[in-house]
């Protein structure tokens, strides 16, 4: 598995549709890719959301932030995340 956060930006619509039950169906469709809610947060400043996920990998990334910006009329910006423990590790191998 690895670890992705996706930066979300709310567009009008997709905040009149701020519901418990569209968080429910967002962590029911990642999970559904065979992914892992770690967290969600909201956020101020210039990105309104972000989730912190584990996925199999990076085309189950590309899907999921498609597929959310479908449920949800949300914008999403996905960055792969490396623990620093290993990042550490990796950068001093070389």
């Amino acid at each position: 598995m690895a670890t992705f956060f996706l930066f979300g930006r709310y567009s009008p619509e997709a905040l009149r549709g701020i519901s418990a039950e569209r968080t429910e169906k967002v962590v029911e469709l990642i999970e559904g890719m065979g992914g892992k809610v770690e967290a969600i947060y909201a956020l101020l400043g210039e990105r309104d959301l972000v989730l912190i996920v584990d996925l199999p990998g990076l085309q189950e990334a590309f899907k999921a932030s498609v597929a959310l910006g479908k449920l949800t009329g949300i914008s999403f910006s996905t960055s792969a995340a490396l623990k620093v423990e290993d990042f550490d590790r990796l950068a001093t191998s070389v």
